[in-house]
């Protein structure tokens, strides 16, 4: 049986109070990855959205003391593992992620300090259930600013 259909309760461990209010994920089995985001006239090009990003960095100074670092790969996924970089999660599924979301959102790896990853895209979604899944995305990849302690709630 898959984890996530299992009716069998997660232990919580000791001294961890479980948040009452946490209706957990709105998803009663794994619903799959969002779906692609079609390109439409009004959607930026990946570099302008990257650009976009990059310039929201400069303006409120949160790229003073970062480098720029040139990496030997295509994709800005890949650079990630090519560096080695740290941020926490699981490399190799946070990798695999970015790459996905390359693939489906004309997403691009912007910026990288310290444990903070920023990514910029041409094709977010517009929907709330679209959006719900790509959170759940953003949940499995046990990002630290979602799997903390406390941990966020699904809906926030």
């Amino acid at each position: 049986m898959p984890w996530w259909t299992d009716s069998t309760p997660v232990p919580v461990p000791e001294g961890i109070e479980p948040w009452p209010h946490d209706p957990g994920p709105p998803f009663e089995q794994w619903p799959g990855l969002a779906r692609p985001m079609p390109a439409t006239s009004a959607s930026p090009s990946p570099e302008e959205a990257a650009s976009n990003l990059l310039a929201w960095l400069v303006k409120r100074g949160l790229l003073y003391a970062c480098r720029l670092v040139l990496v030997p790969a295509r994709r800005g996924s890949d650079a990630l593992a090519s560096i080695g970089w740290s941020g926490g999660g699981y490399l190799p599924l946070l990798c695999a992620l970015t790459r996905s979301w390359e693939d489906r959102f004309d997403a691009q790896v912007v910026a990288v300090f310290g444990s903070e990853l920023y990514v910029s895209t041409a094709r977010p979604p517009v929907e709330a259930e679209h959006a719900n899944l790509l959170a759940l995305e953003h949940v499995l990849s046990t990002a630290d600013n979602i799997v903390d302690d406390p941990p966020t709630p699904f809906p926030e």
